[in-house]
This record gives C-alpha cells, sequence and structure tokens, in this order.
C-alpha cells in the first residue's frame, strides 16, 4: 500500500473498493502452521516453481502471538506483473485479485478466515520486512507482547478499511523492526 494512505490512493490500489471493518484478535491458536502447510502445499502444487519462495508471515506465524485468525502467505513470483505468468492458475483455484500494485499482487479466496496471499519478487524488500519482522517476533517476548497491545487496542475500532488498521500499527512495527537492526 501506499506510504501515506487516504481513501483515494487506497481506491487506485483495491480492485473491489473500500471494505469497512472490524478487526477481531484472538488467542494463539497452534493449528494455524498446519492450515499454513496445507494451504502452501496447495500452492506449490498451482505455482510449481514460478514461486521461488513461500512463506507463513503476519501474527500466525508466531508461536504465541494473538492475531487476526487470517493465515498471511507471501510467495516469490519473478515478475507479479506478469499476470498472465501465473494469475489464471491461481484464479482457477479460487484466489481473487483484491489489491494491484507495481510488483505486488494481494488475493483472497474469498472467505473472511481465508488466507491472505501476497505475491512480490522473492527479492522485493516488503519481502524481506515481512520475514525480519516475523522472526524479530519469534525471538522476542517484549516485542511480541507490545505487538499483541496494540494490535487489540486498534482492534476496538472499526475501520474504512483494514489497510487503515495495518497503517495505524506501522510505528510499533518500525520500532521493533528498529530494535532487530533492519535496515534495507
Amino acid at each position: 500500500m501506499p506510504d501515506s494512505l487516504d481513501d483515494a490512493k487506497l481506491s487506485a490500489a483495491l480492485v473491489h473498493g473500500l471494505r469497512p471493518t472490524k478487526v477481531t484478535i484472538v488467542d494463539y491458536d497452534p493449528v494455524w502452521p498446519t492450515r499454513f502447510e496445507r494451504r502452501a502445499a496447495e500452492l506449490r502444487a498451482i505455482l510449481g516453481d514460478r514461486a521461488r519462495l513461500i512463506e507463513h508471515i503476519g501474527s500466525t506465524s508466531v508461536p504465541g502471538l494473538a492475531a487476526k485468525p487470517v493465515i498471511d502467505i507471501v510467495a516469490g513470483i519473478d515478475d507479479p506483473d506478469d499476470e498472465r505468468a501465473y494469475l489464471p492458475d491461481l484464479e482457477a483455484a479460487g484466489y481473487d485479485v483484491r489489491v494491484r500494485e507495481p510488483e505486488h499482487r494481494c488475493l483472497r479466496t474469498g472467505e473472511p478466515d481465508e488466507p491472505v496471499l501476497h505475491c512480490y519478487p522473492p527479492d522485493h524488500v516488503e519481502v524481506r520486512r515481512y520475514l525480519a519482522f516475523r522472526d524479530r517476533l519469534r525471538t522476542s517476548e517484549s516485542d511480541r507482547d507490545l505487538y499483541a497491545a496494540t494490535k487489540r487496542e486498534l482492534a476496538q475500532r472499526e475501520w474504512r478499511d483494514v489497510n487503515y488498521y495495518a497503517e495505524a500499527k506501522k510505528p510499533v512495527i518500525d520500532e521493533i523492526l528498529a530494535r532487530a537492526g533492519w535496515g534495507e
């Protein structure tokens, strides 16, 4: 998503427009890694070697972390802008493009608790950022607790779109990444 969100910028990237939402945060569920593995195997079968990486990202990838009960996945696709090279196969499997940005596609299968699939080039800065953040939360209890508290506080509000909720978490994410020594 663009750095500073407003409805016009967001609407330009969202395929189906803004979707008002109330975020629900639940305690960690040990079944989340299994749900990821099932989807990852499905994606490997669909994409084959077009998926240079498939990683579990987001809060459900961090043991012990409260989260929205939605599995986030990043797939490394050499050129996400070349939709003809991979998108028809994902659409045939029920995935629908929700966000279209340069070098990024975000897809869902339709149900609110179904996985979110982000497609980026494998070495894209956002892929590295997702993985660095996940790994920091896996190893730092204090940062994991800070992030959980932030999410629970933000979940008390209603949002014009889930991307505004994501943007509201950004200062805490940046703070945690800085402690992890993150630098582009």
